[in-house]
């Protein structure tokens, strides 16, 4: 058991460093942890299992690979943990694939960036149970 004064522990994977910088502040302002960061598909899933976080902020275009090739290895490795989308690409498609291997919430990083702060806490109660 955790106390809920502990902040929520996020891990950002984009490979914009300029998204990175901005999505840390906004959560860091929010009281929460940024406890690691990736570009790449494996680094994130090596960062993910290592930092244990209790969300994952995850884009759909990485360096080299997609989120999809992230949220599949960690949902098998760590069912516990929480995916936000937060993706420019986020036509209905895109939502369907994501929301079926189990994301959490997908947001559009043209239109929803406000909603980022909220939307990670949110996704955290549904795996706290």
């Amino acid at each position: 058991m955790h106390s809920h004064q502990a902040p929520l522990k996020v891990f950002i994977v984009d490979d914009s460093i300029l998204i990175r910088d901005r999505v840390t502040a906004m959560l860091e302002a929010g009281a929460m942890a940024v406890t690691g960061w990736a570009a790449t598909p494996q680094g994130a899933i090596d960062g993910i299992l290592a930092a244990s976080p209790d969300v994952v902020v995850l884009d759909v275009q990485l360096e080299g690979g997609s989120g999809l090739q992230v949220l599949r290895a960690v949902r098998q490795a760590a069912p516990d943990i929480a995916f936000v989308v937060f993706s420019s690409n986020s036509g209905p498609a895109y939502r369907k694939r994501y929301f079926g291997e189990g994301a959490e919430a997908f947001l559009d990083k043209s239109t929803e960036f406000d909603q980022l702060v909220q939307t990670v806490a949110k996704a955290s109660r549904y795996v706290a149970c």
